[in-house]
């Protein structure tokens, strides 16, 4: 099975991502996919010995949409394209709109009302066929496969009122007039529909270009050309040419290109020595001094002097294309709640048109045909303002800004669940050697605190605050230690911790864990090495150090890439924070639903209040929906 993050290009709202996502899952050979709106994308486990690429990109295209599987093809490109687009088609729409209107509200005017009426027409057809075609066209995919989306929504309702405006523009007066009825056309409302829609769309494609910038933010560290050594000289190579194994030079101010294995380094301070910013990857603040031998990682930049080196990991295998792969996968990855919101997407435009129905009838059947304008303006109203993107924005857009905000803390979060269950945690158990302490690199002999031992470790910087705050927040600390238990106890105190247990092996940490599960425990494992890994497996969740080993960082579903603890409490309350705000999102998208599509049917005329929600302040309302659950998400972008 292999796993891979695909651009999809095309989605506009949640049952969009809903119909990919349920295209690939029916597809064979295709495990599991997750569909995210505002990353764009699909993360989608495939056996490829049974389907191919081409093969999901094919079914994809059939159902409206099309994933970006070509090398050749830049998302970012592809994406820069289709808002320049949309940004053309809204502005051109909202001049037919403003036409539209001065002309029906007579302050513009072209002659009698049946020559306005036909000029409006004109300006309502160019603005459906050219402004709001793609709504038409994918309507009209989603149909012929049994689905439907936002666009299904949009289409009915702008084609139901251009319809309806037509046949009065040309039979009002005999049909209705003929009747005493009065007569109205609703061009303009049509295209209103279509213009506050498209600007909906662009302030939102405008906001979630902000909720991925942490991904740009690290891609933007891979330099596009590096310095192949030939000889004594150096030749400026592009980045996808380097092969394994080749000689590579670095300079002050440059970034390192790939990973590798020094060969040679000098400075002005050393004579065999150069010096790393290697910040943006662990966090460390202090530069890492690199010499023959050292290893050094693709994306870090080269602070003081210059040194060659070996590559070793290339293209797609770099530390920081690992990091980027994981926090996409992870910005693409489901909280449990957004599971709940697929299902409701799915059902939801049928619901609506059913409701849109519904409305028309009761308007019809208790209004007579006295009442029919206003059936069909009830109906296009419910159509328009039940749109499913805030719904389907709340969660993804939260869980992209959360695990994007904590790449750039140097924390790594697997998925949304591990995101999602950090917010609980209330007991942590954490591994000593490695993880609280690290080698004391000047080793003596020493009464520490009128205790006789030999002092190998140190406490590491800043883990007494870590562990306060911990506690603060109300986790319980339980320090896990191979040492005697006066050791064991010295180094708890020292931690600031209460609990603490001596002579542990690997079995006793994960016996700790479950002991605590059983008790009602949500626990949290750290630790750092091959000993630690029954814990971290068993714990709610798993967190390693980047500096320990690969089977650790493997099972851990979060890792610091840095040896500062202190992100341990970052982590869990930016987990607070961002669950917080995707109820806080839910909520708002579920409200406006249900109080929104009353109004638009009507409702009020009920209970004798002459209110009611039309068109176009129903496609005003549905674009500010979905653009004010996506800029309530970026808030967090805000958070210190």
């Amino acid at each position: 099975m292999e796993k891979k993050t695909i651009p999809v290009v095309g989605m506009a709202c949640a049952s969009c991502s809903a119909n990919v996502e349920r295209k690939l899952r029916s597809l064979p050979g295709v495990d599991s996919a997750a569909v995210s709106l505002p990353g764009r994308s699909a993360l989608v486990e495939y056996d490829p010995a049974r389907i191919s690429l081409e093969k999901m990109k094919s079914e994809i295209n059939g159902i409206g949409y099309d994933l970006v599987i070509e090398t050749d093809r830049s998302v970012v490109e592809i994406e820069r394209r289709e808002y320049r687009q949309l940004f053309r088609k809204t502005m051109l729409s909202w001049l037919f709109a403003t036409l539209c209107v001065s002309i029906s509200m007579g302050w513009l005017d072209v002659g009698s009302k049946d020559v306005a009426n036909q000029v409006i027409l004109l300006l309502a057809l160019a603005n459906l066929l050219y402004c709001g075609r793609e709504f038409y066209v994918v309507a009209w995919r989603q149909l012929r496969h049994g689905a439907a989306n936002m666009d299904t929504l949009v289409a009915l309702s702008t084609g139901i009122a251009f319809v309806f405006s037509t046949f009065n523009t040309f039979l009002g007066a005999s049909v209705w007039g003929s009747r005493g009825i009065e007569w109205y056309t609703y061009f303009d409302a049509s295209v209103m529909i279509i213009t506050f829609v498209l600007t909906g769309r662009l302030l939102e494609e405008k906001a979630k270009n902000g909720t991925a910038s942490s991904i740009r933010q690290l891609m933007g560290l891979s330099p596009k050309t590096a310095h192949i050594v030939s000889g004594n000289e150096t030749e400026e190579i592009p980045l996808s040419t380097i092969a394994l194994g080749d000689l590579l030079e670095v300079r002050a101010g440059e970034k390192v290109p790939v990973d590798g294995t020094v060969t040679w380094a000098e400075s002005f301070m050393l004579a065999d020595g150069a010096y790393v910013d290697e910040s943006m990857i662990t966090g460390e603040p202090t530069p890492a001094l690199k010499q023959s031998g050292s290893q050094v990682l693709a994306g870090t930049i080269v602070s003081q002097g210059k040194f060659r080196f070996r590559a070793k990991q290339i293209g797609e295998n770099t530390a920081l294309a690992h990091i980027i792969r994981m926090v996409q996968e992870a910005q693409g990855s489901k909280a449990p709640v957004q599971r709940v919101v697929d299902r409701v997407a799915f059902v939801f435009v049928p619901t609506v048109a059913g409701i849109a129905l519904l409305t028309f009838l009761l308007w019809w059947i208790f209004g007579g045909s006295v009442a029919l304008p206003q059936a069909v303006l009830s109906a296009v109203a419910v159509l328009v303002i039940a749109c499913p993107c805030a719904m389907g924005l709340a969660t993804p857009t939260a869980l992209m800004v959360g695990i994007g905000k904590a790449a750039q803390n140097n924390i790594l979060i697997k998925d949304a669940m591990a995101l999602e269950s950090l917010r609980a945690i209330n007991a942590m158990v954490i591994d000593k050697t490695g993880t609280l302490t690290i080698p004391n690199r000047n080793i003596d002999f020493t009464k520490a605190d009128g205790l006789p031992f030999e002092v190998r470790e140190i406490l590491k910087p800043n883990a007494r605050e870590a562990m306060a705050d911990l506690q603060s927040h109300g986790v319980e600390v339980y320090m896990m230690s191979g040492d005697k238990e006066e050791a064991a106890r010295y180094w708890a105190e020292k931690a600031g911790i209460r609990y603490y247990q001596s002579k542990v092996l690997p079995q006793d940490k994960e016996n700790l864990v479950r002991r605590l599960q059983q008790s009602g425990k949500r626990v949290a494992m750290v630790g750092d090495g091959i000993n630690d890994t029954q814990a971290l497996a068993l714990a709610d969740v798993s967190i390693a150090m980047g500096r320990g080993t690969d089977v650790a960082m493997d099972v851990a579903q979060v890792t610091l890439m840095s040896d500062d603890l202190r992100k341990i409490p970052l982590a869990i309350r930016l987990s607070r924070k961002t669950v917080r705000m995707i109820y806080e999102n839910l909520f708002w998208a579920f409200v406006y639903n249900i109080v929104c599509i009353p109004l638009a049917a009507g409702v009020l005329y009920i209970f004798g209040i002459n209110f009611q929600i039309t068109p176009m302040w129903a496609s005003a309302l549905m674009a500010f929906s979905s653009v004010s659950v996506v800029l309530n998400s970026l808030r967090l972008k805000l958070t210190r």
